[in-house]
């Protein structure tokens, strides 16, 4: 597989939106959307957790892109305490979909603060078959948006988070699993802090054995 990664610049509501790109071969291939934590807290879409995911989905044969929000690196604009980023997300799916029109299977995810901002999406565009939250903050975002939330997908969390009580997952886990007809999977990886510090690999194995799992029949 040629793993060549491009840079490329995507026109979003607030200018420019620098972005990496990796396209899948398979014209049929599933596409995913990959969004960065909290751009004032230094979050990029170079972090090792949205990296990480970004070459998980590469290596499944999606094509797949991950995307600075809004004055973030080369990125256009300022911080827009996430509706612009809500606006930029949704910008760099469109690009995404029309690079990559007989795709299979759409897919968002995210990280953090990343992880609101692709559930929100999710809430607007029924094209989205699955998606991934990492280290969802319910103490801090409200999430009760996901009433229902339209599709399955897959929420990681660390049992050692130190910015999330683990009560909060709990109870977003018992609201979710009583909605009919979808399935969240709620997946804790042991021993790992909110950054998955050390723990990328067992982060990693959670997101590939669903992604391969959910896939399957496409």
């Amino acid at each position: 597989m040629d793993n060549k990664i491009f840079e490329i610049f995507i026109p979003g509501p607030a200018g420019r939106l620098e972005a990496k790109y990796f396209k899948s071969k398979k014209n049929t291939s599933p596409i995913a959307l990959v969004l960065q934590p909290h751009p004032q807290y230094g979050g990029t879409m170079n972090n090792k957790v949205v990296v990480e995911t970004f070459k998980t989905f590469m290596e499944n044969d999606f094509s797949v892109c991950r995307v600075n929000f809004r004055g973030v690196g080369k990125s256009d604009g300022e911080f827009d305490n996430g509706q612009g980023e809500l606006a930029d997300a949704a910008a760099a799916l469109d690009w995404l979909e029309r690079e990559n029109f007989d795709n299979s299977q759409c897919w968002v995810a995210g990280f953090s603060f990343g992880s609101l901002i692709a559930m929100q999406l999710l809430m607007r565009r029924p094209e989205i078959n699955r998606f991934v939250a990492i280290s969802p903050q319910p103490n801090v975002y409200d999430f009760s948006f996901l009433s229902p939330c339209p599709t399955s997908g897959l929420m990681v969390y660390a049992k050692k988070d130190e910015l999330v009580p683990l009560e909060y997952i709990t109870e977003l886990d018992k609201r979710l699993s009583s909605q009919k007809g979808i399935k969240v999977e709620f997946q804790p990886v042991s021993d790992a802090n909110h950054f998955f510090s050390k723990r990328e690999e067992n982060l990693i194995k959670v997101l590939d054995k669903y992604i391969k799992k959910e896939t399957a029949l496409y």
